[in-house]
């Protein structure tokens, strides 16, 4: 009776066990792929800012394409890795978020971002079987970054693999396609080189006989190499002409100020008037050091985002402030504020993240209010429902986005503006170089942050410099502020978290490169390869047709069974 009781009790824990078993054996055959897609997502990662080893981006495209390419691999287990690639990718690139909202946060984001790869590492199984499956998947990937960069919420383009490059000899493709031709340019010759390595190392395995019949594919990943280096070969005589400044390009000195805040982290909303004194005391040390020869004089200095939070248009004190800087330095000053903007009040603080053109004889005049605005950051999407998830979400600001040309005039200098967030968005330069814009500013504050993403924002600056041919002054409340050429180096810099100017002579350009002409043309094309080789894939593999005729075939049983009753 004993026996016969603990029977059934018995039965359940061979189950358990058995599939415990079986988890432990499907771990074990998958652990090397696992391995491989782990190292891939890290070696993406160190590819970007502070590291810049640019070239881990290529490995970490072959490596990825050795796995999806795998015939073990099914499209739930391409998902699977795809998720993982993403989180072993993001999770390391995006820790300065947690400064300002918190682990939990910056872990979701992460997470939200990795769903990406992984849609791609699904359609990528898919699509395998189509001859030159690199160009295939290069195509899905740049479909897949349009993706990220639009939804949801606008985007989050940071991540885009392009942006990885500015050390790259690739770089110079910035100037054809933007950001976009050139993470296709890296994802391709990355997915090329594993299509090649793989396929000879198969074909060295063969037989001696085999192999004589049979030499191995590596026609179209060569192919693929060759219009990638053809392409870098081509844009790079340009972008290297930019870069010497020669021409008959006006030159113009160009001063920046980084004043610095008193502290690092989220307490700099509480610093408000010391931030705008440091500005105006830094840029009184540049004006003394200018009637000292010690400096140039600048047309035209450029202050950074939240340089004065209080607003200088309802605040005389700070009106003050700002004019006497401006006429200490006897140029127009671009002032980053906070402007209070039609419908505020307490209950509702709607503002304006703006810059304003600050003349030393007249004041205020031109404006750019910035048109893309950080969604949980500047703003909160769905306020009454997010502020109910989390305490951090009434951190967030209320920020409404501004209309306009993105292009202010300062001493008759047509200047771009690309307001922090808004440099990591394709459009905002482009629109702003095609409405005349001669030169690119990016007043930044990234004092509730760390180093580490105020290199890998730079790096955005870098590109645009490139993909625009225009030099970009980069000036940061607490750094990188920089100068850049139009090839991508870096003129001058200051250091993170300290005082500091830059005074620097460039050239203001016209011309307009492919990139800012027909970028958003070349950038559908690359996407419009990634959809076709998802179509391609549904007729090669026959997939549609076997699950409609499928799908048929329970349509037509249920309808017969449905008649018989009757």
């Amino acid at each position: 009776m004993a026996d016969a009781a603990e029977a059934p009790t018995a039965e359940p824990d061979v189950q358990q066990t058995s599939r415990l078993t079986r988890f432990g054996r499907a771990l074990v055959d998958r652990l090397p792929a696992l391995s491989v897609t782990i190292v891939a997502g890290l070696a993406l990662c160190v590819s970007f800012p502070p590291f810049g080893w640019w070239y881990a981006a290529i490995l970490a495209f072959a490596l990825l394409g050795w796995v999806l390419t795998r015939p073990s691999t099914t499209a739930a287990g391409g998902l699977g890795y795809g998720l993982l690639f993403g989180l072993a990718f993001y999770v390391p690139l995006l820790p300065w978020i947690s400064g300002l909202v918190g682990a939990l946060p910056w872990l979701m984001l992460s997470l939200v971002e990795a769903l990406f790869p992984a849609l791609f590492a699904l359609l990528a199984v898919l699509v395998r079987r189509l001859p030159g499956w690199p160009l295939w998947f290069a195509g899905l990937w740049s479909a897949v970054e349009w993706l990220k960069s639009t939804v949801p919420f606008g985007g989050f383009p940071w991540g885009v693999v392009g942006f990885s490059q500015t050390e790259s000899p690739m770089l110079p493709l910035a100037y054809i396609g933007g950001a976009p031709l050139v993470s296709f340019a890296v994802a391709l010759l990355g997915f090329s080189v594993s299509a090649m390595t793989f396929e000879v190392i198969g074909w060295w395995r063969r037989d001696a006989a085999t192999r004589a019949a049979a030499p191995p594919a590596v026609v179209l990943p060569g192919l693929c190499i060759c219009l990638v280096l053809l392409g870098t070969a081509l844009a790079w005589p340009h972008v290297r002409k930019a870069g010497l400044s020669a021409g008959d390009d006006p030159l113009v000195t160009v001063a920046a100020v980084q004043g610095n805040v008193p502290r690092l982290g989220l307490e700099f909303n509480a610093q408000r008037r010391e931030v705008l004194d440091n500005h105006v005391r830094e840029t009184l040390r540049l004006a003394e050091d200018v009637r000292a020869g010690r400096a140039p004089q600048p047309m035209l200095v450029i202050w950074p985002e939240n340089s004065s939070d209080i607003d200088p248009l309802a605040n005389a004190d700070a009106a003050q402030q700002i004019s006497t800087a401006a006429a200490a330095i006897d140029a127009p000053i671009l002032v980053g504020g906070v402007i209070a903007a039609a419908g505020y009040s307490r209950d509702n603080p709607v503002s304006t993240n703006s810059v304003i053109v600050w003349n030393p004889e007249t004041g205020p005049e031109d404006r750019h209010d910035k048109q893309i605005v950080q969604p949980f950051g500047e703003y909160l999407p769905w306020r009454s429902f997010f502020s109910r998830l989390s305490p951090y979400a009434e951190r967030a600001g209320y920020f409404i986005p501004g209309q306009g040309s993105g292009v202010l005039r300062a001493a008759g200098v047509p200047v771009g503006i690309t307001t922090c967030w808004e440099v990591i968005f394709d459009r905002a330069s482009r629109e702003s170089v095609r409405n005349g814009a001669q030169l690119l500013a990016v007043p930044t504050n990234n004092a509730t942050f760390d180093e580490a993403m105020s290199e890998q924002q730079l790096s955005f600056a870098r590109l645009r410099a490139v993909e625009h041919d225009r030099y970009v002054v980069v000036a940061g409340t607490t750094g990188i502020s920089a100068v850049i050429a139009p090839d991508g180096r870096e003129l001058a810099r200051t250091g993170f978290f300290e005082p500091a100017y830059l005074d620097q002579q460039i050239r203001l350009k016209t011309v307009l490169t492919p990139a800012t002409r027909f970028g958003p043309i070349i950038e559908a094309v690359l996407v419009a390869i990634g959809v076709a080789g998802v179509l391609g894939a549904i007729l090669h593999n026959g997939s549609f047709a076997g699950s409609f005729a499928r799908l048929r075939g329970r349509r037509s049983a249920t309808d017969d069974g449905k008649g018989v009753a009757t």
